[in-house]
């Protein structure tokens, strides 16, 4: 048994059984912990990159329900229109021939108004909205009712400041505003074949102005999906002039086209606009604003004298 004790130990050069037993095991570890290392780095790379990408999908406004992009920031269009069958939404409305929707669908143009006068009309929005404005994320300026959202209600805006208003806005401002308006109007009329004169402005028409704060009160619940001619009965065309760009001034806050299965957006640039045939054939939402401050006019048209509005003027 004596040689076979010393010949064992000839396998290390340690003196030791203490000794030899840690060298040993030092030389074991460095695979499996290598082997763990090299395996570490991928998987810590990849959850770092999966959590980077969910990141920016946030910080961009992304949505996965949106299939296909009507209209890209990047693009200026001169015009671009989609036909859709129409909704039975009309049918239980008066009807007025060579007016009320026949043929329905949804369009957008970046030629009709100019990016400088987007950004003078935002300038309007901006003068107004700086009276009040809503404690939660959707502010609200109507230059017609004289609407304006203060804290969690609404005020008169021309009652409630009287003469103060002359020294907040210009009878250019308004002139411009009524301008735009017409412009607007003749789009929506060539778009569809349609007449300008048989459209009449209508209730509510409104500045609005979202940012990321959240909602207060019903009217901060931008979000929710709808139609605007149940919404507004009085809708025939609805349209959005954007008065800010979409991932330069805010993310989120794009206007999105509900479908089964294929929602559709358009994202937001000054200077564009956006209509639609208001029926539920064109069922829409906005996405929630993330970031940064989204501006726009909603301008709406109907076929109805009666439900007509006139031009807000500077009292």
């Amino acid at each position: 048994m004596a040689p076979q004790r010393r010949g064992t130990p000839k396998a290390s050069d340690g003196s030791g059984a203490a000794e030899r037993g840690r060298p040993s095991r030092t030389k074991k570890d460095p695979a499996p912990r290598e082997a763990r290392r090299r395996w570490l780095r991928p998987a810590v790379l990849g959850v770092c990159t999966a959590l980077a990408a969910l990141l920016l999908w946030s910080s961009l406004g992304g949505d996965d329900g949106v299939t296909e992009v009507l209209a890209h920031r990047s693009e200026v269009l001169p015009g671009r229109f989609i036909e859709v069958p129409c909704s039975k939404d009309y049918d239980s409305h008066r009807r007025f021939e060579g007016c009320t929707p026949r043929r329905c669908g949804r369009g957008v143009t970046d030629v009709a108004i100019s990016r400088e006068e987007a950004e003078r009309i935002r300038s309007i929005a901006e003068k107004g909205l700086s009276l009040g404005g809503s404690d939660g994320g959707a502010s609200i300026l109507d230059l017609h009712s004289g609407a304006l959202s203060v804290g969690k209600h609404f005020v008169n805006l021309y009652r409630y400041f009287g003469d103060k208003i002359r020294t907040v806005f210009s009878e250019e401002d308004f002139q411009l505003y009524r301008d735009v308006r017409h412009r607007v109007q003749l789009v929506i009329a060539e778009a569809f074949g349609i007449s300008a004169s048989s459209l009449y402005l209508t209730k509510p028409t409104f500045f609005s102005r979202i940012n990321s704060s959240g909602a207060c009160t019903a009217h901060d619940e931008y979000w929710h999906t709808h139609v605007d001619k149940v919404t507004y009965g009085s809708f025939d065309y609805t349209s959005l002039l954007y008065l800010s760009d979409y991932l330069t001034d805010f993310g989120g806050g794009r206007f999105v086209f509900v479908e089964e299965g294929a929602n559709r957006t358009v994202e937001p640039r000054t200077g564009r606009v956006s209509f639609f045939t208001s029926g539920s054939e064109n069922l829409h939402r906005v996405e929630k604003v993330l970031w940064g401050t989204r501006y726009a006019v909603t301008i709406a048209f109907t076929c109805s004298p009666d439900q007509g509005i006139a031009d807000p003027v500077l009292t």
